[in-house]
């Protein structure tokens, strides 16, 4: 209608999306204040998650937390475990937690506008060999990604260090596409640049200082059901990559241990 009028019509999208990829401190300090909220989120899960709660349950005391905290927005919190976990469905039921079970949430909430994207993996009272393996194998192709994420390289490298469609039982980059990448992260859930197997080895892209990104890896266990999901914000430094998601995450967390 307004190009009828004789009025030119530009998207800007592209224009913005460059406009924020490069964080100034302030946006920082934002980003940091939303994930220290998924930090005690995240503490309150690792208590609560035993036998006989709810997914549903362990969702609403969450989202409870965060507004407490002084979170504006909970867009949405995923809770998956035992035979959920794999393949990984985005969402949550009123599935009743059983010992053994494997649980993964992400927590994606705002504050002050800007988001967070972050992902845990527990298991409860006890984790089995296939379940401990899964989180080895996602923890390594994190922080082999992360390694990475430094001013002047190639997202193609990046790429590199995330294992093949084929490897986590997928036929192709399409597939699985969104399970092991890096994206961009601010006041969108996903900002420039976006670091994947899919596309970042025909269109990569130079890194550069002040972006923030969310690195997430998933891997499948041995057993069938079970799955490791793990996700890290981080803050690309001249230096390299300061991770601000620091609910511990390098060993797989048992709750309410046996």
């Amino acid at each position: 209608a307004l190009q009828k009028l004789g009025i030119e019509v530009r998207d800007c999208q592209q224009t913005m999306l460059d406009a924020r990829e490069i964080k100034s401190h302030d946006e920082i300090t934002l980003l940091n204040m939303a994930a220290a909220m998924g930090d005690g989120a995240y503490q309150d899960i690792f208590e609560a998650l035993k036998p006989g709660i709810r997914e549903n349950e362990i969702v609403a005391m969450a989202t409870k937390r965060l507004y407490e905290m002084g979170s504006d927005c909970v867009e949405a919190i995923n809770a998956i475990a035992g035979e959920r976990c794999s393949p990984h469905p985005h969402n949550f039921t009123d599935r009743m937690i059983r010992p053994g079970d494997q649980a993964y949430f992400d927590i994606m909430h705002n504050y002050m506008g800007y988001k967070t994207c972050y992902y845990r993996t527990f298991t409860v009272g006890s984790a089995t060999p296939a379940q401990h393996d899964a989180y080895r194998k996602a923890r390594e192709w994190m922080d082999s990604a992360i390694d990475l994420l430094k001013p002047g390289v190639s997202t193609e490298r990046v790429a590199q260090a995330f294992p093949k469609a084929q490897e986590i039982g997928f036929e192709s980059e399409m597939a699985a596409f969104g399970l092991n990448f890096c994206h961009g992260l601010g006041l969108g859930l996903h900002e420039r640049p976006l670091v994947s197997r899919l596309n970042s080895f025909k269109d990569p892209y130079e890194l550069k200082a002040g972006m923030v990104f969310a690195v997430e890896t998933f891997c499948p266990a041995k057993d069938g059901i079970s799955a490791a999901r793990i996700e890290e914000e981080v803050v690309l430094t001249p230096g390299g990559a300061k991770v601000i998601t620091l609910f511990p995450a390098q060993e797989l967390p048992i709750a309410n241990k046996y």
